[in-house]
């Protein structure tokens, strides 16, 4: 059974997460994912196999274009693309809804992101200005026929109608293709809640998993991929830098830097899960705020803006870590073995195996 790692006793920082332990905790945040699947065997490219998606994660129930969230992102290692991101720098918000796709599928998806933004808007790229899609991707062309192009623009509105608050994580939506540490990676989330005199606040991630080597794997602090190796001689794929994107949310009122700032905090979750930023990876990390909109029109030519102070923002720092950290553990507890094009295949990690080792080391709760 695939579950997520509290519930097998693994908990993971200090901070306690919230009611669903996702982004979906944050706000209005929602995530909606259609999955890819078809055919078998040897690669036509073109035709499949197809094992591929998209997510889409929506910051408010709004009008996104006109209602635009702060944001602001970062990176570690930077083989990878995420659009929008010289306007982000800019003006330091977003203006759709945050796609995540395969490499190859980038432009598709943004035209979905854009078309979307034209229905709703009839005024946009005519009385009004044009439209910038925000998209970030990770390679899964071991797995899908990457060459086919097979996420449309009609998925990623597909995706925007089923966006909810309940995350289906794993081998969904753009995980559907992704390898972590050479097991089944994809999607994860997690949040974590502060209380008290940091403000209430809720730090969510969303993480998109595709990289790094089985010797490396790290959770909770023990190698748990070095244990793994000493029990089994699976026949696993190819191990490599790859990618990685995580997607930060939050209600705490930040400015575009301070997100910035935030966004950059992903990467100690993400080393703690064994990551050193290999050449080819593309580690990416975006972070939005919903705790107020910059809007598009009608604005006042003065805009009166709350902003946290920099010397309270050490907690959520630390949120961002935990949560980042956390992601992408549940990426790998609830994601399936995928057999792929050519017969490529990556197993599951094998949470038995992976759950007696860390109660080996002590790491789990009653």
């Amino acid at each position: 059974m695939r579950a997520r790692c509290r519930e097998f006793g693994l908990r993971l920082g200090i901070l306690e997460p919230g009611p669903k332990n996702t982004i979906a905790d944050v706000g209005e945040v929602r995530v909606g994912h259609v999955t890819l699947l078809s055919g078998e065997g040897k690669l036509v490219p073109g035709k499949g196999p197809v094992r591929t998606g998209v997510t889409v994660i929506v910051p408010h129930r709004g009008n996104v274009w006109r209602q635009r969230p702060k944001a602001n992102w970062d990176t570690i290692n930077g083989c990878g693309e995420l659009t929008s991101a010289l306007e982000m720098r800019e003006f330091g918000v977003i203006e759709t809804p945050i796609g995540l796709t395969n490499t190859m599928c980038v432009g598709n998806v943004g035209t979905g992101l854009i078309e979307a933004a034209l229905e709703a808007n009839a005024d946009a790229a005519i009385d009004e200005s044009t439209v910038v899609p925000t998209v970030s991707e990770c390679d899964d062309s071991d797995l899908n026929d990457a060459r086919g192009l097979h996420v449309k623009s009609h998925h990623v509105k597909d995706a925007l109608t089923v966006a909810s608050d309940e995350v289906g994580m794993g081998t969904v939506g753009a995980g559907t293709g992704m390898t972590c540490c050479q097991y089944k990676g994809g999607i994860g989330s997690a949040s974590r809640r502060l209380g008290g005199k940091e403000g209430g606040w809720t730090v969510g991630a969303l993480v998109l998993s595709n990289f790094g080597w089985r010797e490396h794997l790290t959770i909770a602090g023990v190698p748990v991929g070095r244990e793994l190796m000493k029990l089994d001689d699976l026949a696993i794929p190819k191990g490599g830098g790859a990618s990685i994107v995580t997607v930060l949310a939050t209600d705490a009122p930040l400015s575009s830097r301070q997100l910035g700032r935030l966004a950059r905090r992903a990467f100690h979750g993400i080393a703690r899960l064994g990551s050193f930023s290999g050449g080819g990876s593309g580690d990416i990390a975006l972070a939005f705020s919903t705790a107020q909109w910059v809007p598009y029109d009608a604005a006042p030519e003065v805009l009166e803006e709350r902003r946290l102070h920099d010397s309270r923002m050490n907690p959520l720092f630390l949120a961002a870590v935990e949560a980042t950290e956390e992601a992408i553990v549940d990426s790998l507890f609830t994601a399936t073995t995928v057999v792929g094009r050519d017969g490529h295949t990556v197993p599951e990690l094998p949470v038995p195996q992976t759950i007696e080792i860390l109660d080996r080391y002590g790491r789990l709760t009653g």
